[in-house]
């Protein structure tokens, strides 16, 4: 079985993710303490964004598809609302595959643990919005 999935609400997601990105990372809200606690410098003269950014809409997009997927998935097998579907199935995927990732590594490269808590947070925040994008916007048919 394929999931069904709405390819505009993944795109929308995808664009959400790079919209909360920016605020959270912005010097006024975490990118001062994020830049301090990851070593970056994020007045290096010849710096780009332009490759990050291009790869963070390529992975934003896989994420809000296996999201989108996932979601269709867990909605068809426990039934209920979509958008509680979606809500549920964003916070799981987190606990267990993101967050989890993110601890462990960070664990292992000696990173400070507040830089973990900040960006695991800033991930937690990003699957919920998609979610609620996803949510909210379920495939034709489906609901």
């Amino acid at each position: 079985m394929v999931p069904e999935i709405n390819y505009w609400a993944v795109l929308l997601a995808t664009l959400s993710s790079m919209l909360v990105g920016s605020i959270w990372y912005a010097r006024g809200v975490f990118g001062t303490r994020w830049a301090k606690l990851a070593n970056v410098d994020m007045d290096r003269p010849g710096a780009s964004a332009v490759g990050p950014i291009i790869v963070t809409v390529l992975v934003s997009f896989v994420t809000a598809w296996v999201l989108a997927g996932a979601t269709t998935i867990a909605w068809h097998f426990y039934g209920g609302s979509y958008l509680g579907s979606a809500l549920f199935t964003a916070v799981i995927l987190w606990a267990g595959l993101t967050a989890a990732r993110f601890i462990t590594h960070d664990a292992f490269e000696g990173r400070p643990s507040s830089l973990t808590i900040m960006n695991i947070a800033h991930e937690l925040v990003t699957l919920v919005v998609m979610g609620l994008i996803i949510g909210v916007w379920p495939p034709a048919g489906t609901v």
